[in-house]
């Protein structure tokens, strides 16, 4: 059984850039903008092998289809490990026009690595912060942040490290301010599942 599969369409934003190379094999980043069912947009990062496409065919304002893995690792820098996510593209297509595809939904199955943060927002909405590792292949996992809204979020009070869940939803990007040692504030990106279905399952 598949353990993550995910599908966007939207508008590629930014030339592709060189990002790291594993036996020979070139890997490209770039960000997709997705639309939502409201006025918002997701800016999605993608991770594309140059096998699967040619970066120079990959041209801001056209339009793109992707189908791959949410995949997360960590980012060692001067300001500390930082856990940076991105679609690993396993397929990808240019269609003209618009698309009958959904712009943007996800299926993940796997487990609860941390207890999940249930709170209210300002406005009293019921919210759920959670933190889902996923298997892939070689012993690898993947640490995927989701949040949880409604019921779902009160769902997610009845579970415990180690259990196994299936969740379905859509990747989003949220914008945020970080304070600086120098006291000012600099923009930063966050990406996280929201989570429309959310159901325990077995092993």
């Amino acid at each position: 059984m598949e353990t993550n599969t995910a599908l966007i369409s939207g508008i590629i934003e930014d030339e592709a850039v060189f990002s790291h190379s594993v036996y020979g094999e070139g890997f490209y980043t770039f960000h997709v903008c997705v639309p939502r069912l409201s006025e918002a947009r997701d800016s999605i990062p993608v991770t594309v092998s140059e096998r699967l496409c040619d970066p120079a065919s990959l041209h801001p304002g056209d339009r793109v289809e992707i189908a791959g893995q949410f995949r997360s690792y960590n980012n060692y820098s001067d300001e500390g490990n930082r856990l940076m996510l991105t679609l690993f593209a396993r397929e990808i297509s240019f269609p003209e026009g618009e698309s009958d595809t959904p712009p943007n939904e996800i299926v993940l199955v796997g487990f609860i690595c941390k207890p999940p943060v249930y709170r209210h927002t300002p406005f009293g909405r019921e919210i759920s912060d959670m933190l889902l590792a996923v298997n892939r292949s070689y012993n690898k996992s993947d640490y995927i942040p989701c949040i949880a809204w409604g019921r779902n979020a009160r769902f997610s009070r009845t579970l415990n490290v180690g259990d196994k869940v299936r969740l379905s939803g859509r990747i989003q990007s949220r914008e945020y301010r970080k304070r600086t040692a120098e006291d000012s504030y600099i923009s930063k990106t966050a990406y996280e599942i929201s989570v429309v279905k959310i159901e325990a399952c077995g092993e």
